[in-house]
C-alpha cells in the first residue's frame, strides 16, 4: 500500500485556523474539503435543519405533492412499491406512516428477488394489485425506466408518482409524475443540487412539500405532524445507500443519527438490541453500515423485504422484537452463505483471473441475493472492480463494485451489449446477462476497465489527511474531529500519519486475527491502539515507526476512551 500526502500552504492552514478559531489540524481537512473560508467551515461544522432548500426548487415535486393532497382529500385507494434494500425499506416505511397519519391506508408491496426480480416488474406489480386496482400506484426507487410497466398501469387508469434516483437509460416518461434529479426533458442537471440525494430522501423532500400545502389549507393534521421525527429512517436509508454525505445529505444525516439515537420506534429499538448497537453511545454510520443495515437487507436478500417494512412501522413490541430476531437470524445466514461464496470467489481470482483488469466472477451454486456483498470484499482485497453473478434460470444476474477513481456506469455503458438490464451508481452496479454471453462479456469488462484508466490499475493508495505528532493526540483534538461527522461517502474518515512511535511492549494478539498494542508520547503519556485483522502482520518492538491511522472514542466499563485505530504501518525513514 503507498501512502500519500499532498502538504497544504502553511499560511492557508494558518489563515483558516485563525479566522474559524479552530486548530490547524481541523483547519487542515477542512480546507481538504474544499472549505476555504470561516463561513463555510462554520455550515459544514454546524449543518442546520434551516440548511435545507424549498423542496418545490426539486423538480415535478409540486405536482406530486399536489396529487398526494388530492388522494387525501378523496381517502383514495393508494400502493407503494418499494425497493427491497435499506433505501427502499425506508423510503416505504416513511411514506406509508405519513399517509397513514392522514387517514389513509396505503398497501405496501416489495418486490422479491426470486419471484419478481429487480424494480417496477410486472409480477411484482400484478401481485401489488391481486387486492383491488388503486387509484394512484407510487413506486419508490425504481421506476425511472420501466416505460412498458407503466403503460400497463395507465392502461388501468391508475395514476402513477415515481420517486428514484437511478439513472435513465430510456425516454424520459410522459405519462407520469417523476421525482428524479437525475433525469430532465432537455438533457440538462438541472436539479444538480439534490443529485446526490437518495430515495428516502426525496421521500423526505416530498412529505415536506405535501405538509407545506396542506398547512396553507389549514389541514389540522399537518400542524401534528413533526417531520424532525422521522430522520432516523432519512438517516438509515441515506448511510446505508452509500450516497455522498455532503450537501443536504449531511444535513439529513447528521440530525437523523441523533434522532436515531433517541428513537422510539420499537422496531428500530428491537432491531438496535439484537445487533448490539447501544444508542447511549451514540449511533456512528458505521453502526448503520454493518450492523442495522445488513439485517434489514438480510430479508430483501433471503426472503421478503416486507419484513422489514412492518417492522419499521409497526407499534407492537412483541411483534417487533420477534421479527428483529428473525431478521438476524437472517442475517447469519446470510453471512454463512456469504462467506463460502466469497472463499471460492478468492480462489478463482487467484487461479484464473488475477491479471483482469477488472473481474467478472460466477458460478452456478451461487445465491444472487448476497454477491453484492461478496463483490464488495473482493473488490476491496485485490483494489479493481469486480461483477460477481449468482444463478438465476438461464440469467447470471449479481451486483459489481468499484474502487476510487472508476465509474462503472461509464465502463458498463461501453460493454453492455449483451447486459439485459444494468444500472446504479458509479461505485456500485447490478447487471444480468444471459450465461451464454458471460466469456464475452468478462473479456469485454476486463478491457473496458482497462481503456478507462488508461493501463493497469495503479497499486492501492492510502490518502493521509495531516500528520500527527504523538502529543497531538488529544481528547481535545478528537472533540473537533466529531463536528466533521458523520463520515462516509464524499466526507470520508481522515486517516492520519503518525510520526516517530518507538514500541517498547509487544503487540498483544488476540482472537489470532487482531493486536493491541501502546506506546508513550514525549511527555510520558500512554496511547492505546488496536489494529484488526493485521496480526499476520505485527510491527517489531524499539524500532521507530509511523503509523496510519483513523481516531476513534472506545466505550467501555461506561468510560469514553481515546483509542488509535491502525490502518497500516511502516518503518520511519532513516530508522
Amino acid at each position: 500500500m503507498r501512502w500519500t500526502h499532498t502538504p497544504l500552504p502553511a499560511e492557508e492552514t494558518e489563515a483558516l485556523s485563525k479566522r474559524a478559531g479552530i486548530s490547524r489540524v481541523l483547519a487542515e481537512l477542512l480546507l481538504r474539503a474544499g472549505l476555504r473560508d470561516a463561513d463555510a467551515a462554520a455550515g459544514f461544522l454546524q449543518p442546520a435543519l434551516a440548511g435545507l432548500k424549498d423542496p418545490f426548487l426539486l423538480r415535478n415535486l409540486e405536482a406530486a405533492a399536489s396529487r398526494l393532497r388530492q388522494a387525501i382529500a378523496g381517502r383514495e385507494q393508494i400502493v407503494v412499491l418499494g425497493d427491497y434494500d435499506v433505501d427502499g425499506v425506508s423510503s416505504t416505511a416513511l411514506l406509508v406512516m405519513i399517509l397513514r397519519r392522514f387517514g389513509l391506508n396505503p398497501r405496501f408491496v416489495v418486490p422479491r428477488r426470486s419471484e419478481d426480480g429487480y424494480g417496477l416488474s410486472r409480477s411484482a406489480i400484478d401481485r401489488a394489485l391481486e387486492m383491488g386496482r388503486p387509484q394512484l400506484f407510487i413506486a419508490l426507487d425504481c421506476g425511472t425506466n420501466s416505460l412498458e410497466e407503466i403503460a400497463y398501469l395507465r392502461a388501468q387508469a391508475i395514476d402513477v408518482i415515481i420517486i428514484d434516483h437511478h439513472r435513465s437509460k430510456e425516454p424520459v416518461l410522459g405519462d407520469a409524475i417523476l421525482i428524479n434529479p437525475h433525469v430532465h426533458p432537455d438533457g440538462t442537471d438541472a436539479d444538480s443540487s439534490w443529485r446526490h440525494l437518495c430515495t428516502v430522501g426525496l421521500v423526505f423532500k416530498l412529505v415536506h412539500g405535501l405538509l407545506k400545502q396542506l398547512r396553507g389549507e389549514n389541514h389540522p393534521v399537518a400542524f401534528r405532524i413533526k417531520l424532525r421525527d422521522h430522520l432516523d429512517l432519512v438517516a438509515l436509508g441515506t448511510i446505508a445507500d452509500l450516497v455522498p454525505l455532503l450537501g443536504e445529505n449531511r444535513i439529513l444525516a447528521r440530525h437523523g443519527l441523533r434522532i436515531l439515537e433517541q428513537t422510539h420506534r420499537p422496531g428500530l429499538r428491537a432491531l438496535m438490541e439484537v445487533s448490539g448497537v447501544r444508542p447511549t453511545q451514540g449511533i456512528s454510520p458505521t453502526d448503520i453500515s454493518f450492523r442495522l443495515g445488513p439485517r434489514i437487507n438480510a430479508s430483501g436478500r433471503l426472503a421478503d423485504a416486507a419484513l422489514s417494512v412492518e417492522l419499521l412501522i409497526s407499534d407492537d413490541g412483541k411483534f417487533c422484537l420477534e421479527t428483529a430476531q428473525q431478521l438476524d437470524a437472517f442475517n447469519r445466514e446470510r453471512q454463512e452463505i456469504e462467506r463460502a461464496i466469497t472463499e471460492e470467489a478468492e480462489r478463482l481470482i487467484e487461479s484464473q483471473f488475477a491479471a483482469d483488469a477488472g473481474i467478472v466472477l460466477f458460478a452456478e451454486n451461487w445465491h444472487p441475493g448476497v454477491v453484492g456483498i461478496v463483490a464488495g470484499r473482493v473488490t476491496r482485497k485485490y483494489n479493481r472492480p469486480c461483477v460477481v453473478l449468482g444463478n438465476e434460470g438461464e440469467i447470471a444476474k449479481g451486483s459489481g463494485r468499484s474502487v476510487d477513481g472508476i465509474n462503472l456506469v461509464e465502463v458498463l455503458g461501453t460493454c453492455c451489449e449483451h447486459l439485459t438490464s444494468w444500472g446504479g451508481h458509479p461505485m456500485a452496479v447490478g447487471v444480468a446477462l444471459p450465461k451464454l454471453h458471460l466469456e464475452s462479456f468478462r473479456a469485454r469488462f476486463a478491457e473496458a476497465v482497462r481503456k478507462h484508466v488508461g493501463g493497469d490499475i495503479a497499486e492501492a493508495r492510502l490518502e493521509l489527511a495531516a500528520w500527527l505528532t504523538p502529543e497531538q493526540i488529544t481528547e481535545r483534538l478528537m472533540e473537533e474531529l466529531d463536528s466533521l461527522h458523520p463520515f462516509g461517502q464524499g466526507n470520508p474518515e481522515p486517516v492520519f500519519g503518525v510520526q516517530g512511535v518507538v514500541l517498547r511492549t509487544p503487540p498483544e494478539i488476540f482472537k489470532e486475527q487482531h493486536f493491541r498494542f501502546s506506546f508513550e508520547d514525549g511527555r510520558g503519556r500512554r496511547l492505546h491502539g488496536v489494529a484488526w485483522k493485521l496480526a499476520h502482520r505485527l510491527p517489531p518492538v524499539g524500532t521507530v515507526l509511523d503509523l496510519a491511522v483513523e481516531l476513534k472514542w472506545n466505550h467501555f466499563n461506561g468510560r469514553k476512551l481515546l483509542q488509535l485505530g491502525l490502518i497500516d504501518w511502516r518503518l520511519s525513514p532513516g530508522s
